[in-house]
Formats: C-alpha cells, sequence, structure tokens
C-alpha cells in the first residue's frame, strides 16, 4: 500500500442535527447529559397501515422542528424534502463555522453520503397519486434521484466546485469523509463538504430490517428508552435515529479559521459480499490502512467511536476486530446508543461526536450498557468522563461488505 502525506488536512467546519440536539452546541450538550429521544415513531408513513394494528409500533429518535439558514429561499425551503431540510440545516451550520463565505465558490466541492435517501416522502406521494398518477407532481423525476440533495444544497449555498453522491449503505457518511479528503488532497477544491445525509425510512424500510433480524424487535415495546444498547448482552437489533452531519475538509492556512483535528489518516476495505452479515479480516483491514497512512501504531490511539449498532453479531465482530488490531487499550463508548442509528449519516455524525469530544477533553456516557459484552475494556459508562486525547479513530461499516476508519489527531 502506497503512504500518503496527510497530516495537512484538517476538519475545519461542523454542522449536525439530531434527535437529542440541533447545533454543535446543543448536540454536544445533549451528548454529555446522556439525552435520549427514542419513542414510537410519528413522522407520516412510518408506521404500518392501520389495517394491521395487531402489529407493535416501530421505534426510533425523530428530530423536532428545524430551522433553516437565512440564505434559503422560501421556495426552496417547501420544495424541500424532509432529508432535504435537515443537509440544508447541517450544512448552513457548518458553512458559518467554517467561513465558507471567502472561499471561491469554484473552489469548494461537496459530497453527499447517502443513498434512496427519501423514501418516506416518495412512499407517501405514490399512495397519495395512486389511480390519478397523470395528477403526479413533476419534482417527483427529480426527487427519487440521488443527486437531488446535492442539487439542493448547491444551489442554496452556490457550490461550483465538484459535487455528488457517495453510496455506502450504513458507512456513507464516513465514505462522504473519506471522499472529501482526497477530492482536497488531490486538489480538485480547495474545501470540500462531506454531508452524511438524513435517510428517510418508511414503513416498508423498518419492515424489511425487521425481517432481516437487523432492526430492534418488540421486545422494549413498552419501555422505548432501554431499546437500543450498543455493545450490551441485551442488544437485539439496532434502532434508528434520525440524523444529518455536515464535515468541512481543508488543507491549513485559511485565516480565522480553527480546525477541530487533523484528518491524520483512513482506510477503506471490500469483504466482497453482498450479505450483510460483517467480516472479522474486512474490518481489520480498514483500521490497519487508517492507521499505516496516519503514521500511527495501536498503541498512540486513545479513543475509539465504534460502529456499534445493537446487533448481535455485528457489535461482536467489531469487539474481535478492535482485539486483533490491539486496540483493547482504548477508551470508547457508542453514540448510537443515545442518537440511535443514523444508517447514511451515522459515519459523519459520529465523527462530529468525537470531534467535538476530542476538544471538549470529555466521552459522553453510553447509555444501557447493563452487560458489557466486555467489561475489561475502556467503556465510558452511565456518566460522562474526563478524557485527553491526542488521536482517535473512528469505524463504520455499511451492508455490501463495506467497512471504513478514520483516523483524527489534535491540532
Amino acid at each position: 500500500m502506497r503512504s500518503f502525506e496527510r497530516r495537512d488536512l484538517f476538519a475545519s467546519g461542523l454542522g449536525v442535527v439530531s434527535a437529542i440536539g440541533q447545533g454543535r452546541k446543543d448536540f454536544l450538550q445533549g451528548l454529555m447529559e446522556g439525552r435520549q429521544r427514542f419513542a414510537a415513531m410519528q413522522r407520516p408513513g412510518r408506521q404500518r397501515p392501520e389495517a394491521d394494528p395487531a402489529l407493535s409500533p416501530f421505534i426510533g429518535a425523530e428530530i423536532g422542528e428545524l430551522s433553516l439558514p437565512d440564505r434559503v429561499s422560501p421556495s426552496l425551503q417547501r420544495a424541500a424534502s424532509w432529508s432535504g431540510k435537515a443537509a440544508l440545516a447541517a450544512l448552513g451550520e457548518a458553512w458559518l463555522d467554517a467561513c465558507l463565505d471567502e472561499v471561491p465558490p469554484h473552489r469548494i466541492g461537496l459530497v453527499v453520503g447517502g443513498s434512496n435517501l427519501q423514501q418516506r416522502e416518495l412512499m407517501l406521494s405514490r399512495e397519495a397519486y395512486r389511480g390519478r398518477e397523470s395528477f403526479l407532481r413533476p419534482t417527483y423525476a427529480l426527487s427519487f434521484m440521488d443527486s437531488d440533495i446535492c442539487g439542493l444544497c448547491t444551489e442554496a449555498f452556490g457550490i461550483r466546485g465538484m459535487a455528488y453522491t457517495a453510496g455506502g449503505a450504513s458507512a456513507s457518511g464516513q465514505l462522504a469523509v473519506l471522499q472529501a479528503c482526497e477530492a482536497v488532497e488531490s486538489g480538485r477544491v480547495d474545501v470540500c463538504i462531506a454531508l452524511g445525509a438524513l435517510m428517510d425510512l418508511s414503513y416498508w424500510e423498518c419492515q424489511s430490517f425487521r425481517s432481516l433480524g437487523a432492526m430492534g424487535s418488540d421486545r422494549y415495546a413498552d419501555a422505548p428508552q432501554l431499546a437500543c444498547r450498543p455493545f450490551d448482552e441485551g442488544r437485539d437489533g439496532f434502532i434508528y435515529g434520525e440524523a444529518c452531519g455536515a464535515v468541512v475538509v481543508e488543507r491549513a492556512g485559511r485565516k480565522n479559521i480553527n480546525p477541530y483535528a487533523r484528518l491524520s489518516g483512513w482506510g477503506i476495505s471490500m469483504d466482497g459480499n453482498r450479505n450483510p452479515n460483517p467480516s472479522l479480516e474486512g474490518e481489520v483491514e480498514a483500521i490497519r490502512q487508517a492507521l499505516e497512512t496516519a503514521g500511527l501504531r495501536a498503541a498512540d490511539i486513545d479513543y475509539i467511536n465504534p460502529h456499534g449498532t445493537g446487533s448481535a453479531l455485528g457489535d461482536a465482530t467489531e469487539l474481535q476486530a478492535l482485539r486483533a488490531s490491539g486496540l483493547d487499550h482504548v477508551r470508547l463508548n457508542a453514540t448510537k446508543a443515545l442518537v440511535g442509528h443514523g444508517l447514511s449519516a451515522a459515519g459523519a455524525v459520529e465523527l462530529i461526536a468525537g470531534l467535538l469530544q476530542m476538544r471538549e477533553g470529555r466521552l459522553h456516557p453510553t447509555r444501557n450498557l447493563d452487560s458489557p459484552m466486555a467489561p475489561d475494556l475502556g467503556w465510558t459508562g452511565s456518566e460522562a468522563a474526563r478524557h485527553e486525547m491526542r488521536h482517535a479513530l473512528n469505524l463504520s461499516m455499511g451492508f455490501g461488505g463495506i467497512n471504513t476508519a478514520v483516523c483524527f489527531s489534535r491540532v
């Protein structure tokens, strides 16, 4: 594997929306307080039709009202889907944080992590126009394409550099960060925004995930706050959480920029497997690449934000990968225990959680870790804890056998 000098790439701006907090300040406070918003989901199209009332509702964490940037025109706000509005809110915060108005539009790029992002609203449109398809709104032809979120964001913010989507299932958000790093490193753009987009599930996706055994069962239907249990012996699947995160990547040098961390190395590996089962070898390889390109040893890492979905096989395999990589000495917590699994957004949102914790010098608690699978590891339990970090690692995996890892280091 080739060795790259990647130490001059930085995360210079962040934006985030989630059920536990909207905006960096509220999100960080929610993390440190161990907030949760898990309940039976109420957004239209998230539950099965009333024709089947005997089935229990799907549990998840849904975002409240969104405040969009002033620069987004009223007409664009009206036309935006729920995924689009979340993207505009997160991107708007990251844009201001990184002072991107001072960068020439043709030198700004955008990578949107995710595919099939607007399923719920598309399903509602199909149901509303069933039998009268000739009246279907023309914008349906735009909104079923993954490029729609790209187009929405580039129009709202005047981005004129490269822009595209990167689909990697639940690794999409982190894959977008990797792609943004490489776009800046190659010189294609001076600044690139990685957006982990909100994947707007309908009851069809929820039911299919549950049928697959990936989404949590009915076990905690009467106590939804207990349902999301990454790395706990009582886990039985992931719990969905609406989220969106934006990370601005650039080289050092612009004035008035106070970067969160250096993006020091990354890795990506494939299992050669269409199915959802994880691969120990694939996860170990992604970690190895990230450490090697960062010029770090396993002993240098002092914090990990793992993928940690709460699935039976996935969590067990990830812990095996950490041990096999020599990372069983590291402090860790599970952001999904608080915000839920954001699917396409997860890798970006969890990287943001790691960057904010590094700057704060504190680790957020992990809810529902009553019986840890590996009690000898350095878990952050029910209370936030002080912890100074120099080098950290973020892991994100997705269906289809994709494994990603990103190292970030204190500036």
